[in-house]
């Protein structure tokens, strides 16, 4: 899925006229990230998806990348609504460095109650991960402080095209929480929760429920945090310029 509008942005001092392509998992942050200046994207949380949708894009047209949406938290001291402005992505034994897409002053004035917001590095992987063991080892082997299907493949897309990568991601599974595995196959292609599968999981398990309506209440507060960085989507300098990004550094 693709929403889009235009809009001239800046680049350093120079007019760029170029929209910054926003790239989501879900519907619903698409369309918190859709407005003029953006071409958004959803991959419906299928990393495959969405590897074939920016193969149909030209990064000509770009001014940069933005990966935006929720996470998955690693850094136990993190809550659900919580923002992580990524320092790196990492995958397997790549590592990509992000461009400062928001700088000290914007971060100090965000209205957003209660929520951290911190700099730390997220993990890129290709399936979802809904134990907490698997949350604690991949903090463990990467650092991360979060963990996403998405910004690891926005980050190469990026780097290909030599144009500005950066990444916010709200925290809506805390590292102490465990997902319930039907959340696996809760989305559907579009991006929306496939609410009759749920349903029909929630009948065949009854257990499932309490489980389920924690992740929803969580997910949902991560989403109300994420409309809340909506702004930082907004303005001149939501990217660094192009000669000042730093690209991928392949681990020894």
């Amino acid at each position: 899925m693709i929403l889009g509008a235009g809009a001239a942005g800046t680049v350093g001092s120079r007019i760029d006229p170029r929209p910054v392509l926003i790239v989501t998992g879900l519907v619903q942050e698409a369309r918190i990230a859709a407005g003029p200046g953006m071409i958004v994207i959803c991959s419906s949380s299928d990393p495959q998806q969405l590897r074939a949708l920016l193969a149909t894009l030209d990064p000509a047209t770009f001014r940069g990348v933005i990966s935006f949406g929720v996470a998955g938290g690693l850094d136990p001291s993190l809550k659900s609504g919580d923002v992580v402005v990524a320092t790196e992505v990492l995958a397997g034994d790549t590592r990509f460095l992000a461009a400062s897409a928001l700088n000290e002053e914007m971060i100090a004035s965000a209205t957003l109650k209660r929520r951290r917001i911190v700099r730390g590095g997220l993990a890129g992987v290709e399936q979802l991960v809904v134990a907490r063991a698997c949350k604690a080892a991949l903090r463990s082997t990467t650092g991360a402080a979060a963990v996403d299907m998405e910004s690891h493949i926005a980050a190469a897309y990026a780097e290909k095209a030599r144009i500005p990568f950066a990444a916010l991601r709200v925290i809506s599974d805390p590292a102490h929480r465990a997902l319930p595995e039907l959340a696996k196959s809760a989305v559907k292609p579009n991006g929306d929760i496939d609410l009759r599968k749920v349903l029909r999981g929630v009948v065949r398990n009854p257990r499932t429920l309490r489980a389920l309506v924690s992740t929803g209440i969580d997910f949902n507060r991560a989403l109300r945090s994420l409309r809340g960085c909506r702004g930082f989507l907004l303005g001149n300098d939501v990217l660094a310029p192009v000669e000042d990004v730093l690209v991928t550094a392949k681990a020894a």
